[in-house]
Parts: structure tokens; C-alpha cells; sequence
């Protein structure tokens, strides 16, 4: 049995690994036009924290984003934070609404959690100009896709599975080429390539400082909230989440909000010089979609889709979650079963 992977970001290579190692018989081929290091996922801090999720269900998102945790846990239990880029992270997580944080179920998944009091609250405000109501302090992981999505290739073409640089411009055309199975990761892509207009981009710029001292994480929540996230090599600062903006080159406007910004937040940046800025088009929707479909090619064909795309500034937080559910579902399914 054939099953074509469409996408090779983070959400798309998770999941090709997670069913080939589930399915060992399987042929299971990744089909993109992007791989790393140019995908949208490799210029991104890969710091753990449900992020631009819009109306996921809560019980969903922990669910995802609880199994991708304990993943990452176990890489780096394992001695493979170099080569997987995983590192064990504290942070500080605030925000600025006059309502707090209303619901913050993800606290319960990291470690040490602790949430803000009214003097440290104050002391952080003083420091910072800032009028924070509400914060969290926590730690967690990061891990760079620069470094895992390479690790994970790695493991993929290891168990057997195969890479096919090219662009997909209908699904059907797939199991016209004699694919049995799709696994539609497409990320952004999907807003053409199922026509799903709920699809959107989030355009999110950062960059990149050489900052070996940054030890902690520290993320604003406001609307017009920045972030400084240590890397193993550099300290990312940010950003921005502009909706429905495609633009991919960096805008200076953006860099003097990201880098005056981050420069309140920790002074020491100023210290610094930029070796880098990069734009990112995150795949927004209104929910992340996980969900088979059975569709119909122009000659009548009809074929199942396994979707799984649209996590908007979570692919890392809830990428072998997902690819878990991807499995879980390929499972259920009885019609297949002899086969797999």
C-alpha cells in the first residue's frame, strides 16, 4: 500500500515518521516542493506553548499538545538535544488584558508552573513600563526546526521512507499516479490545494541575536507583544502576527517594533548586533483540521484524504500529538487493516 504525504514541514514530517514506524509495510512518500531548511517552520524559535490557535478545542489542543510534551521530553532524556535541537527552557508567559487569563489548561503540562503574583506583577512592570495583569512562570522546551526537522528526515528515509521534491497541484493527481492514501499536510497550501478559504496567512518576523546570556524565555500576549526565546546557537526575537499579510520580506518597521521591544523587555539585547531577520507565513484557520475525508477525482475515483494542517503558531506544540491522532486513525480503519 501506497500513501503520499503531502508537505514536509513539521506537521508533515512528524507525521510521515510517527506512520512509518507505526506501519512498517507501508510505503509512505513525502511529496513537497519545500523541504528543510526552507520551510516555514525552520526560522522559528521552536519554543513549546499553544500559540494562534483560534477556536481549537481546548480538550484537543492538550491532548495534542500533552503527547508532544512528553515526546520532547523524551528526546532530550535521551542525549539528543544537539542533534534534535531540544533544550529544557524556563519562561515567563504575561499579558496585558484586563481579563488575565481566562482559561490556561496548557499550565498544567509544563513544569514547575507557577502563576504570577500582584507584587511580581508589579516588580515586572517596573522594570519593564509595562501595566501586565496577568503571567505565568514555567519551564518547557524548545525545539528548532532547523535541527529537528533534519533529525526526523533522517529517521523517515532510515525506516525506509522516501522523498519526492515537487508541487502538488491537486490531490487526485496522486492516486491517479497510484497512491492509496493521502495525508494531506499542506499547511498554508491547503487554502488552494482543498480550497479551504478559512485558511490564512499569519505573517510572523523575527531575528536573530547573538545573546549567549539570555537563559529564560519571555513571551507577551498583548496584540502588539514581543518575545525573546533562547536557541542553542542564537536568541530569537519577535514578533509579529499579521493576518492575512503574505508578504515574506522583513519590513524595517517590524524590526525597530521587534527590536525596541525585546530591548525593554531585557536591556542586555542593546548589547547586540541583528545577524539575521526572517518572515514566516504561519497556516492560520479557525481550527486545526484532523479529520478523514473521502473525495472524488474528475474520473469518478473516489479516494481518502487524512487532513491535518492549519495549527497556526503551534506546529512544534502540537506536532506528534497530531501525528499520533493521523496514526489513530489509520488504525480504525478496518477496510485497511489487511494492509497496513
Amino acid at each position: 500500500m501506497r500513501v503520499a504525504v503531502v508537505g514536509a514541514g513539521i506537521i508533515g514530517t512528524t507525521t510521515a515518521l510517527a506512520v512509518k514506524t507505526a506501519f512498517p509495510r507501508l510505503q509512505v512518500h513525502v511529496i513537497a516542493d519545500e523541504f528543510s531548511p526552507d520551510t516555514t517552520g525552520d526560522g522559528s524559535a521552536g519554543f513549546w506553548s499553544p500559540y494562534l490557535l483560534e477556536d481549537t478545542p481546548l480538550d484537543k489542543i492538550d491532548s495534542w499538545a500533552g503527547i508532544t510534551h512528553r515526546w520532547l521530553e523524551t528526546l532530550w532524556k535521551s542525549g539528543l538535544s544537539s542533534e534534535t535541537g531540544v533544550s529544557l527552557v524556563p519562561a515567563y508567559r504575561v499579558t496585558s488584558d484586563p481579563k488575565g487569563y481566562i482559561e490556561s489548561s496548557w499550565t498544567k503540562l509544563v513544569y514547575g508552573a507557577h502563576r504570577m503574583t500582584r507584587i511580581e506583577l508589579e516588580k515586572l512592570n517596573e522594570e519593564h513600563k509595562s501595566k501586565y495583569t496577568d503571567g505565568w512562570m514555567f519551564v518547557t522546551y524548545t525545539a528548532e526546526p532547523v535541527r529537528l526537522l533534519p533529525w526526523l528526515t533522517e529517521k523517515f528515509l532510515e525506516a525506509g521512507g522516501k522523498l519526492f521534491r515537487r508541487k502538488v497541484h491537486a490531490l487526485h493527481e496522486l492516486i491517479d499516479e497510484g497512491y492509496d492514501l493521502i495525508i494531506n499536510c499542506s499547511g498554508l497550501g491547503a487554502r488552494t490545494l482543498v480550497d479551504d478559504n478559512t485558511v490564512t496567512s499569519v505573517r510572523g518576523q523575527v531575528a536573530r541575536v547573538t545573546a549567549s546570556w539570555t537563559m529564560h524565555a519571555f513571551l507577551m500576549d498583548d496584540d502588539d507583544g514581543n518575545y525573546v526565546i533562547p536557541n542553542i546557537d542564537h536568541t530569537v526575537l519577535g514578533g509579529t502576527h499579521q493576518y492575512n499579510d503574505y508578504d515574506r520580506a522583513p519590513r524595517k518597521e517590524d524590526s525597530k517594533f521587534i527590536y525596541d521591544g525585546c530591548c525593554r523587555i531585557s536591556p542586555s539585547l542593546k548589547a547586540t548586533k541583528v545577524s539575521k531577520e526572517w518572515v514566516g507565513l504561519r497556516p492560520g484557520r479557525p481550527c486545526v483540521r484532523l479529520e478523514p475525508e473521502v473525495l472524488r477525482s474528475p474520473r469518478g475515483t473516489r479516494f481518502t484524504v487524512i487532513h491535518n494542517y492549519g495549527h497556526g503558531g503551534s506546529g512544534v506544540t502540537l506536532c506528534w500529538g497530531c501525528a499520533m491522532d493521523v496514526v489513530a486513525i489509520l488504525r480504525e480503519r478496518q477496510t485497511l487493516n489487511s494492509n497496513l
